[in-house]
């Protein structure tokens, strides 16, 4: 069966979705986006095909939505639910399933109850499927740590810890973890939302919890600037002794006071490439990759996620509707 996607978002991340999608055989009819300088150009020619595809890029959701009749919209617009929830209910109602990489959509019980409610008995009544999915969260701190529990008998703590050059990363990726900024800039930056760093670390530590059945008092999470001790350059910032070389952050989720999950982010110019996942208990683990690009990680996760979503029950989902190989608590 023909599955047809329509590519809402078509900013790195959704430019990469629409090339997987394509190179893997999904019908994609329709892309959105409200970038004038995108606005009215070939899909093909955006995503760097080397040819047309007859698919122009529209800034009305509504129009393209309702002419191209998706099976699926692939959704990356934003990070925040609460900005994002009415992009996601124009797919909704022309009976479209929806995976999004909007990272507080992943556990979005968390910040936005009342509008997971909403999503999620909208969807009900048109029999489709909402997901938030991705790299991180999506995968590192919560789906990769939770199957990897599979293989203890007795689960004590989980810390997962992923480490990244920035200087390696897209253009907006270093702009919003604040690179170049004196401490005082980024503290502001980040308290006005003008820079975000890393959006996802309770939602993380919320979903991987709920997969292998912990029960949490509460969550906590935190972010806070690396300082340069010398000068750095990446291909868009200059860097300065003083200044804001990355970040890192953190999520935690307690039970009787113990910290029961920690996840950890590093991400700076210069920092190692890795992602490391201990598990504590019988018996102890630790599990250590070289790093996972986060960019096409991501486009990955969305695309591979299609039938599996297409085949799940209707409403709002998460991935620990889909993962069934973990721990349990």
């Amino acid at each position: 069966m023909t599955i047809r996607v329509v590519v809402y978002g078509v900013g790195p991340i959704g430019q990469l979705i629409a090339r997987v999608a394509f190179d893997r055989g999904f019908d994609v009819v329709g892309a959105i986006d409200i970038d004038p300088q995108k606005v009215g150009k070939d899909l093909g020619e955006i995503i760097g095909l080397g040819k047309t595809l007859g698919i122009r890029v529209e800034s009305d959701a509504d129009k393209v939505l309702r002419d191209a009749k998706p099976d699926i919209v692939l959704h990356s617009t934003g990070s925040f639910f609460d900005r994002v929830y009415p992009q996601i209910m124009k797919a909704i109602r022309v009976d479209a399933d929806v995976i999004s990489t909007c990272e507080t959509l992943a556990w979005p019980w968390y910040r936005y109850p009342d509008l997971a409610e909403l999503i999620d008995n909208y969807a009900r009544n048109h029999d489709v499927t909402v997901l938030g999915a991705g790299v991180n969260p999506g995968f590192v701190f919560d789906a990769l740590p939770a199957v990897l529990s599979v293989v203890l008998t007795k689960l004590d703590k989980i810390t997962v810890i992923r480490s990244l050059d920035a200087s390696k990363r897209r253009y907006s990726f270093q702009k919003k973890i604040g690179l170049g900024m004196t401490p005082s800039q980024f503290t502001d930056a980040l308290g006005r939302g003008e820079i975000t760093a890393h959006v996802g670390f309770a939602e993380s530590v919320l979903l991987l919890a709920n997969i292998i059945g912990l029960r949490l008092d509460r969550v906590e999470e935190g972010q806070e600037a690396l300082i340069a001790e010398r000068n750095y350059e990446t291909q868009y910032f200059k860097i300065e002794p003083g200044q804001v070389k990355g970040v890192v952050g953190h999520g935690s989720g307690f039970i009787n006071g113990k910290e029961v999950v920690r996840v950890e982010l590093r991400a700076c110019v210069g920092c190692e490439d890795f992602e490391e996942v201990r598990l504590e208990g019988e018996p102890s683990i630790t599990w250590r990759s070289t790093g996972t690009p986060g960019d096409p990680a991501t486009a990955a996760v969305i695309v591979n996620l299609i039938p599996r979503v297409l085949n799940a029950r209707s409403g709002l989902i998460t991935l620990k509707d889909l993962i069934n190989y973990s721990y349990t608590g």
